[in-house]
């Protein structure tokens, strides 16, 4: 990561480094924290332990310390980006490991970005949750 002042989320790098490079010569920063707006809307349909909506860079933050706490990712791959008017869709698999338990943990993902000034302004996430599901509850099928 090129900056140490986000070397605590180095577990999220792979999902990171997706996003940036999905983004390409949309946004500006290097970092994904430096790519969204100070008021960032970031919205996830699912209920899985965030929540529902995180309102500012800081809160996604402190979020995403509580991931990061929780699963550590080896890597993010799959990367469809589909351009829009005003940012794009892109889809994608992130791939790591359950710290808790040592459960692996493959997860596929859309997520709807809307960019204004060069910046993430509004952020809607879906998600396998099933899949989620049974890496984070020990016996789910």
């Amino acid at each position: 990561m090129p900056n140490q002042k986000y070397s605590v989320f180095q577990p999220a790098k792979p999902y990171f480094d997706l996003v940036r490079g999905a983004l390409g010569n949309l946004v500006d920063g290097e970092h994904f924290f430096d790519i969204v707006a100070n008021d960032v809307v970031y919205e996830v349909l699912y209920d899985l332990g965030w929540p529902r909506v995180i309102h500012g860079r800081a809160d996604l933050m402190a979020s995403f310390r509580g991931y990061v706490e929780s699963i550590a990712l080896q890597s993010a791959d799959n990367l469809v980006v589909h351009r829009t008017d005003d940012g794009c869709v892109i889809e994608y698999e992130v791939h790591g490991t359950i710290l808790a338990t040592g459960a692996k943990y493959d997860n596929r993902f859309c997520s709807i970005i809307k960019i204004e000034n060069r910046k993430i302004v509004h952020w809607r996430d879906y998600m396998d949750s099933h899949a989620a599901w049974k890496a984070l509850v020990p016996g789910a099928s």
